[in-house]
């Protein structure tokens, strides 16, 4: 695979380099457990309601919603996974639960703003230079952030390339929020139709032909989770891409475009 010099500025390049550092945290690490999943109809509920088909995001519907949305997150906070009791799809399903849910939260608390990316410079903590580092979300009786939610659980926890296209980070190049919750029953469709979309989605990636394809910084940032079983990333992609490309196809990586996902 041929990758084609593509600018992008020291933000980006930081923010890639940290998003390939998993953290140390764990699930061993709450002390309070559940012995049995939450009901998320309560979320599927409200992301019916206030996100559309396409993953706009009606974020003054969820402020207005607001005793719901924390009636839901009381609910996760409340029902850490037990890891010896509850099995991979209900673990999985919850964490992306949680990280999409906790997104809305903290966007829903700062609105308006034009890109989440502002929160962190708002949030005056020694030591917080994102907000993706705040800990705002209580699981067990422990408070973690985003980042732990996705790179010290999900990533490292779970040997699943796709939940890349589950998990959204409140963006309009993040792949879209789904407007049902996940759920360990549906989880293998979900994710298999939310990668399938992703993929095949122009204003994702552009797959010119065989030989050109410009694809979503997400397939270099994460490049080392989609080379599963000594593939590579233009194996993954032909995994899911109406248009096949060829080993050596010319790959190019689109600017990642912060603006809010309303």
């Amino acid at each position: 695979m041929k990758i084609s010099p593509s600018f992008f500025n020291f933000g980006s390049l930081v923010l890639g380099i940290f998003l390939i550092i998993p953290s140390c945290f764990s699930q061993k690490n709450f002390p309070n457990t559940s012995p049995t999943p939450p009901d998320h109809s309560l979320w599927t509920e409200l992301l019916q309601k206030h996100v559309s088909d396409v993953g706009e995001v009606d974020y003054p519907g969820f402020i207005k919603d607001s005793v719901k949305l924390n009636q839901y997150l009381h609910t996760l906070s409340t029902t850490a996974p037990d890891k010896k009791k509850w099995s991979d799809a209900e673990q999985l399903a919850y964490w992306i639960n949680v990280y999409n849910a906790f997104t809305v939260k903290i966007v829903a608390d700062h609105y308006p703003v034009e890109t989440i990316k502002e929160i962190g410079g708002r949030v005056n903590i020694p030591f917080v230079s994102t907000v993706w580092d705040i800990k705002f979300i209580n699981i067990g009786g422990t408070e973690i952030d985003l980042n732990t939610v996705e790179h010290g659980i999900i990533r490292k926890e779970f040997e699943e390339p796709r939940i890349h296209f589950a998990v959204n980070c409140a963006s309009y190049s993040c792949p879209i929020l789904l407007n049902e919750a996940y759920t360990p029953e549906k989880l293998e469709e979900q994710l298999q139709q939310q990668t399938l979309s992703f993929i095949n989605n122009p204003r994702f990636n552009i797959i010119e032909g065989p030989d050109r394809a410009q694809v979503s910084r997400l397939f270099q940032w994460y490049s080392g989770d989609f080379k599963v079983d000594g593939m590579t990333v233009v194996d993954y992609l032909n995994q899911y891409s109406e248009v096949k490309l060829k080993p050596d196809a010319d790959i190019s990586y689109m600017e990642y475009d912060w603006s809010l996902n309303e």
